[in-house]
């Protein structure tokens, strides 16, 4: 497995697995799906900050991050995407664990992730690789006609 800097050649796949995380899950509470245009427009702005996981010559995954909030005194903290094609299969960790050491490079102190409260395995696998549970906030995202609570996890990046 390769984990290098996301080209438009990704582009198809990163939409179709994003897209299938929006339309079929409450991963995210977001449901409006990623245009071309949208994921050309992020890979503009995130070059440095968005890898992808190939095996066999296609992409299986991608991690992407970007500021945590607004504001100067945020700019060393980062919130991540990360979603893969199957679980339990190591290209997460490879993702997560190249996005930690490339974040930490770049001078992000601390990476966020901001998971929904029906998505256990996330929270797990978050878990292994050195995450902190910090906080639950109840019913902020809503989606499917339900409220939905965020669990906040953190880890310093330098922390192996």
């Amino acid at each position: 497995m390769l984990i290098r800097p996301a080209t438009r050649t990704d582009l198809p796949t990163v939409k179709m697995l994003w897209n299938r995380m929006i339309r079929d899950t409450t991963s995210t509470f977001t449901s409006i799906e990623k245009t071309d245009e949208a994921l050309e427009q992020l890979l503009l702005e995130r070059a440095d900050r968005f890898l992808v996981a190939e095996e066999n010559g296609k992409c299986s995954g991608f991690v992407t991050w970007g500021s945590f909030r607004a504001g100067d005194g945020y700019v060393r903290t980062a919130e991540h995407s990360i979603i893969t094609e199957k679980a339990g299969q190591g290209t997460g960790r490879a993702l997560m664990e190249s996005a930690l050491r490339v974040a930490h490079q770049q001078g992000i102190h601390v990476m966020v992730a901001g998971i929904g409260h029906e998505n256990p395995p996330a929270v797990a696998f978050h878990q292994k690789l050195g995450f902190a549970k910090v906080g639950r906030l109840p019913q902020v995202g809503y989606k499917n006609g339900r409220w939905h609570d965020l669990i906040l996890m953190s880890r310093i990046t330098q922390t192996p």
